[in-house]
């Protein structure tokens, strides 16, 4: 049986000048984002496209929800399994290719540096991304590879580049 989960936000402009959308360079792009509950979030575009480059923009939102979605479907599959995680940060990367009028994310590469509590969970720690990425909504909704180059290490070790976990 399929579970219906909605989800809702506003996004209102801000920027304009006082002459509205008369030309392509008089009116700012930037905008809030909101939603019941949550602080809102300074939104334009990007710097290439005339945006703010102090506000998020929808490319870096698109790939912050991807390494959120892949870190919080981990930690879940890392407290089901024994891993102990004691610290996460990802350093995500993707890739947009520009063609005509558009464009669209071509990549994105998740680089999570992972530390657990002892070196007997390094190898399921590296293993549980496999199952993370599988179970990542975000990533399952995308039309474009999602990839991971996971870095594990443990407390008091130093840490290796990623690609060597």
């Amino acid at each position: 049986m399929t579970r219906l989960h909605e989800y809702e936000t506003v996004v209102s402009w801000t920027g304009n000048r006082g002459t509205g959308t008369s030309g392509y360079r008089d009116y700012g792009r930037d905008h809030d984002v909101t939603a019941e509950g949550p602080a809102p979030i300074a939104g334009s575009a990007d710097p290439t496209f005339r945006g703010d480059p102090a506000r998020w923009n929808p490319e870096q939102l698109l790939l912050a929800a991807l390494a959120q979605c892949h870190m919080l479907s981990y930690l879940a599959l890392c407290s089901r399994h024994g891993v102990v995680v004691t610290g996460y940060v990802d350093r995500a990367h993707g890739t947009m290719a520009l063609a005509g009028n558009g464009g669209q994310f071509t990549s994105a590469v998740l680089r999570p540096v992972v530390r657990v509590a002892s070196a007997a969970m390094v190898e399921k720690a590296t293993a549980l991304h496999h199952d993370a990425h599988a179970g990542c909504f975000i990533a399952s909704s995308v039309n474009f590879p999602v990839t991971h180059e996971p870095t594990v290490t443990v407390d008091g070790q130093e840490a290796e580049p990623p690609g060597r976990a």
